[in-house]
């Protein structure tokens, strides 16, 4: 007897599909797995066979042969083992015939039977939905997770028992439906407020200018200056993820196994923050079978680099090339992956290696000991920081002042604003920010009055600023303009701009 049951995998962050084989014949007794297999896969033999026996099945003492195709890609995971168990019932007649052409089957079985949740459902389940399946069966766990995509049936199963009587008629399981069908109200950022950070008001702005444009910024200053809580107020002035935004994102937290099922999708725009020991593959993706690095789970978010310049060397250059092209490619023996790493890379650092400087009077560093440290950061790393603010140290009467500073929900009204403004800019040239912008879109949105651009070709020369630094501070002072809602670059925009800029640190 022969039967099929399509499934899927996982192939970066994107479904694919597999059709699971199952044939039963007679001759030597034997349960054969093929189809390019990890070797989580290959155990699913045993777990499946415990379960059909433990679900009050017997068993065939025949030749059994399991076949997932196709078979030039590699499968790994534990969510083949419920298509494959469902394919023998079919093939063994204990489930009636039964059209499942359009249905997606996943779930990894227990011994007892049950049916276990896995990683992945999200974009498997918007996969078949992009490939016209109308109905998925999936682990009960997993059964809002899936239920997030809209315009497919998605069935929640618990048990292979269960499964095997919902697909013979003899039980009726209703579609999972999620209240809202993914349209949540978007929860407030968590973290902090900029209402409780107190002074600090170039950093503030520096942090505005910088959301609104999706820059990359560095903050500098002595410990205990406010930087870490300047960052993790970052999330509270960007607007929240729109719904596709939100299914993207939550199909990356999905695949790295890290999204609460029944929470809903992610709306609020992804913070993260690793530990300067971090490696360089945690940073991007990939090992053995691979998964989402910190740079993807901080797609469409903040990656926090606090401590940059005791982020190890390597790990620091593996992000140039995600910082130009927003995604990275993760090469291995058996396959090629491709994941989204489109964030805002915020970092922070101390001024030497004591933190104290510029006040020698208790800093201990030498010249070239400070040298060595800012150099800790390469120039062409540095080339990708569009912005970059000094973090004072407080006095005590700011610290002590009992007023609040300006709310982070009246920032994020400027912000949304300016991006509003980007988005229509540039809604036919397929970027987002004026961060994005290339040689061509400066030229066309960035140009200066004769008087502007005078004034603007005599600071470059009294500055000294490369080319480089150029282009920077032209993006910085078009976010900076968007902010005004004005249409040119004014003299003010620039000079701001220019004052953010970083050359004083490569110099």
């Amino acid at each position: 007897m022969f039967s099929s049951v399509l499934s899927f995998g996982i192939h970066g962050i994107e479904g694919f599909c597999v059709n699971v084989e199952a044939d039963i014949s007679d001759g030597m007794p034997m349960f054969e797995l093929v189809g390019y297999l990890s070797g989580e896969v290959r155990e699913a033999r045993e777990r499946v066979r415990t379960a059909l026996r433990n679900s009050g099945y017997s068993f065939p003492v025949k030749r059994i042969t399991l076949n997932l195709s196709p078979g030039n890609v590699r499968k790994h995971g534990t969510g083949y083992d419920l298509p494959m168990a469902v394919a023998l019932l079919m093939a063994m007649g204990e489930i009636g015939p039964c059209e499942l052409n359009d249905t997606l089957i996943i779930g990894e079985l227990m011994l007892n039977g049950e049916v276990s949740g896995i990683n992945g459902v999200l974009p498997m389940v918007m996969k078949a939905r992009s490939m016209g399946i109308r109905r998925c069966i999936v682990p009960g766990v997993n059964a809002a997770e899936g239920a997030m995509a809209d315009d497919i049936e998605v069935i929640g199963v618990e048990t292979l028992k269960e499964t095997a009587d919902y697909l013979n008629g003899k039980m009726k399981i209703e579609p999972y439906v999620r209240e809202n069908s993914g349209t949540e109200a978007c929860d407030e950022a968590a973290g902090c407020d900029l209402k409780y950070v107190k002074g600090q008001l170039m950093a503030r702005r520096g942090l505005e200018i910088a959301a609104s444009g999706m820059h990359n910024i560095l903050m500098v200053g002595a410990p205990g200056a406010g930087k870490s809580m300047l960052a993790k107020c970052i999330p509270s002035i960007l607007p929240p993820l729109s719904k596709e935004e939100a299914l993207e994102v939550s199909s990356i937290y999905s695949v790295a196994g890290l999204l609460k099922n029944g929470k809903g999708l992610i709306r609020v725009r992804p913070f993260v923050s690793p530990h300067h020991t971090v490696t360089d593959i945690a940073m991007t993706g990939g090992g053995t079978y691979p998964r989402p690095g910190n740079i993807s789970l901080a797609h469409r978010g903040v990656l926090f680099l606090d401590e940059m310049a005791e982020f190890s060397r390597y790990t620091l250059e593996v992000l140039r090339q995600p910082l130009e092209d927003r995604s990275i490619t993760v090469a291995r023996n058996h396959g090629t992956y491709v994941y989204p790493a489109d964030f805002m890379l915020v970092g922070a650092m101390n001024p030497c290696p004591c933190g104290a400087y510029p006040d020698l009077s208790k800093c201990t560093c030498t010249e070239p000991a400070r040298r060595r440290y800012l150099n800790r950061l390469s120039r062409p790393m540095l080339d990708r920081m569009d912005i970059c603010v000094d973090v004072e140290k407080l006095d005590y009467g700011e610290l002590l002042s009992q007023g609040q500073a300006e709310s982070s929900e009246s920032v994020r009204e400027r912000v949304i604003r300016a991006q509003r403004l980007q988005r229509e800019r540039f809604k036919d040239r397929g970027i987002l920010f004026n961060s994005q912008m290339g040689q061509d879109e400066i030229d066309r949105y960035c140009m200066l009055s004769g008087e502007v651009k005078s004034w603007f070709a005599d600071a470059l020369r009294r500055l000294d600023i490369s080319a480089r630094s150029y282009t920077r501070i032209l993006r910085v002072a078009r976010t900076i303009a968007d902010i005004d809602g004005k249409e040119g670059i004014g003299r003010e925009h620039l000079a701001e701009a220019i004052q953010l800029n970083n050359s004083y640190i490569l110099n």
